[in-house]
């Protein structure tokens, strides 16, 4: 289980990444309506919030597969 708390420990970490993003996109485009790129920059952290996030939703899944073999 010290892979999960690593992974949990990493996804609340890019949380945050991804939160600090989306205020800064806000803030980039009410400052400069001409920089749309800016609002890309959120999707990064967002995909690598979905693999974690799925990773850990089959976690339970894995374990009882694991279980039943051993």
């Amino acid at each position: 289980m010290a892979g999960s708390k690593g992974i949990r420990q990493f996804h609340r970490v890019v949380s945050m990444v991804f939160m600090a993003t989306v205020v800064f996109t806000a803030v980039a485009l009410t400052v400069d309506a001409g920089a749309i790129w800016v609002s890309y920059v959120p999707l990064l952290p967002l995909f690598v919030l979905m693999g974690t996030g799925v990773y850990m939703w089959f976690l339970p899944q894995l374990a009882r597969r694991r279980a039943r073999r051993a």
